[in-house]
């Protein structure tokens, strides 16, 4: 597939985002509910309803909301009262540290399960990965940041629970936003790993002498490494539109635990802007996990 028809593809999928957001969050109920006192005038509230646009029918609303857009604007915050898109941005650093720790977090933990499972098939290592696999894809990254926080923040006193003060931090928001990826990612290295070990020019290989290590690591593992390649971009995209559970969990200051407190809020345009900065970034990661395959496989090429 060409880059042209995957830009076309990404296009279509952030229009079809914006829809659905802008209908969900109306279904949210009336911001003028929390914005307004209980003992509001109608007058009050009809001429707060007209200033929002909020009076105007749904299909009018989402024209004027995709034009503004386009431009980047979202309109301003109802609950912080400054424009949502900025609101978004102050806080994208946040998430996209929390997702690159979560991210390195995973590689470094199953690329070495993964191929040294690969490697010693049938032995208790491979019999351990493969529990483990199974064991971290059944564990929900909630329920994982509450058992760090249980045991290495209340317990051992080692790491802080919650915040964004310091390097520790990090650890363990990162550990869990990264565990379901590990789990997933030891299984399709393994998996990638046991097929290019098979090939022929790896026993080529073995019978002109070179080591092994030279072969699984140099030669074997960048031959098995478009199908991790291609998940680890689905998961690192679905690391940034996904933390809001682990921000909410570990307070961390990022882009999920904002979109929460606007949705409890009612806050439309912090929610519109958040999901529509996440689509950009999804799509945006995907195509460049694409353009990745021609530097790990030269024989891969873009129309």
């Amino acid at each position: 597939m060409s880059i042209a028809k995957r830009l076309l593809h990404g296009l279509v999928s952030i229009l079809g985002a914006s829809v659905i957001i802008f209908l969900i969050s109306r279904l949210s109920g009336d911001p003028l509910a929390l914005l307004l006192p209980a003992d509001a005038p109608p007058d009050v509230i009809e001429q707060t309803r007209q200033h929002l646009g909020l009076d105007q029918p749904l299909v009018a609303q989402y024209l004027k909301f995709l034009g503004h857009a386009l431009t980047g604007d979202f309109g301003n915050s109802y609950r912080w009262q400054e424009p949502a898109l900025g609101l978004i941005l102050d806080r994208l650093p946040a998430t996209v540290e929390l997702a690159l720790a979560a991210l390195a977090f995973s590689i470094a933990m199953a690329v070495p399960f993964g191929v040294l499972s690969a490697v010693h098939r049938g032995s208790w290592f491979d019999r351990f990965a493969k529990v483990f696999a199974m064991v971290g894809q059944a564990m929900p990254n909630f329920w994982v940041g509450l058992l760090l926080i249980l045991f290495f923040a209340v317990q051992l006193n080692w790491l802080p629970a919650f915040g964004r003060e310091s390097w520790s931090s990090l650890v363990l928001p990162a550990i869990a936003l990264g565990w379901y990826p590990v789990a997933a990612q030891t299984r399709i290295v393994r998996s990638a790993m046991l097929d290019v070990l098979d090939s022929d020019y790896i026993r080529m290989g073995r019978a002109m002498g070179l080591p092994e290590r030279v072969l699984v690591w140099k030669y074997a593992l960048r031959n098995a490494a478009i199908p991790p390649v291609t998940i680890l971009g689905v998961y690192f995209a679905a690391m940034l539109g996904g933390a809001f559970v682990v921000e909410v969990i570990f307070a961390w200051p990022g882009v999920g635990r904002t979109v929460v407190e606007a949705v409890f809020a009612r806050d439309f345009p912090v929610v519109q802007a958040g999901v529509m900065l996440t689509s950009v970034l999804f799509v945006l990661s995907n195509l460049l996990v694409d353009l990745s395959y021609s530097l790990i496989d030269p024989r891969i090429r873009h129309g």
